[in-house]
C-alpha cells in the first residue's frame, strides 16, 4: 500500500472526504453531519484553514481533521495553551476498513506534541458507542460529559508527552 503524506489548509479536499464520509453514513442510516454544513464555504466559517489536515494515498485525498488551538464551547475551562483539539475527524468511504483512522489520529498526536501542547482533546455524540470505541482504542481516556449545542457529548483526552 503506498504510503500516506499530508497536506495542511486544503479546505476543498477535506470537505470532499467529509461529504464522501457523510453521505455514506446517513445511506446507513447513521448520519453524522449534516451535508449541507460540509461545504467549503461553510466549514472556513466555523474552522481555520490552516487547522486542516488531509491525507492523501497515491493522489486520492482519503482522510481528513482539523486542529483548533481552542475550543471554547466543549472545553471553557481549559487554559490557553493546554491542548489541541480535534475536529471532524473522517476517512473516505474508499479508504475505509483499512486503519486510516488510527492513522489520522496518530498523526494528530504527533502534531500536538510538536506544537508543545501536553494534550490531544475531542468529543464526541455520546450515542455513538462506534467512535467512542475507536478513541478509547486509540489511547483517548473519556474525562466528562456535557451538553453543547442541544447535543450531549462525550470529551476525551490523551497525553502527548510534550512538557513532560
Amino acid at each position: 500500500m503506498p504510503p500516506l503524506t499530508y497536506t495542511t489548509g486544503d479546505l476543498q479536499a477535506a470537505a470532499g472526504v467529509l461529504q464522501a464520509s457523510a453521505a455514506q453514513l446517513e445511506a446507513q442510516g447513521q448520519a453524522l453531519w449534516p451535508l449541507a454544513s460540509l461545504t467549503p464555504e461553510r466549514l472556513a466559517r466555523h474552522y481555520p484553514a490552516g487547522g486542516w489536515q488531509v491525507a492523501w494515498r497515491a493522489g486520492q485525498a482519503v482522510g481528513t481533521y482539523c486542529l483548533l488551538d481552542r475550543d471554547p464551547p466543549f472545553w471553557p475551562d481549559d487554559p490557553p495553551g493546554e491542548a489541541l483539539y480535534l475536529h471532524k475527524l473522517a476517512v473516505h468511504p474508499a479508504a475505509q476498513g483499512s486503519g486510516l483512522s488510527t492513522l489520522l489520529l496518530a498523526d494528530a498526536r504527533a502534531r500536538t506534541q510538536a506544537a508543545g501542547r501536553p494534550w490531544l482533546k475531542l468529543d464526541t455524540a455520546a450515542n455513538r458507542p462506534a467512535l467512542r470505541a475507536l478513541y478509547e482504542r486509540a489511547g483517548f481516556v473519556p474525562c466528562g460529559e456535557r451538553e453543547v449545542f442541544g447535543f450531549r457529548v462525550v470529551l476525551f483526552r490523551q497525553p502527548t508527552g510534550a512538557g513532560a
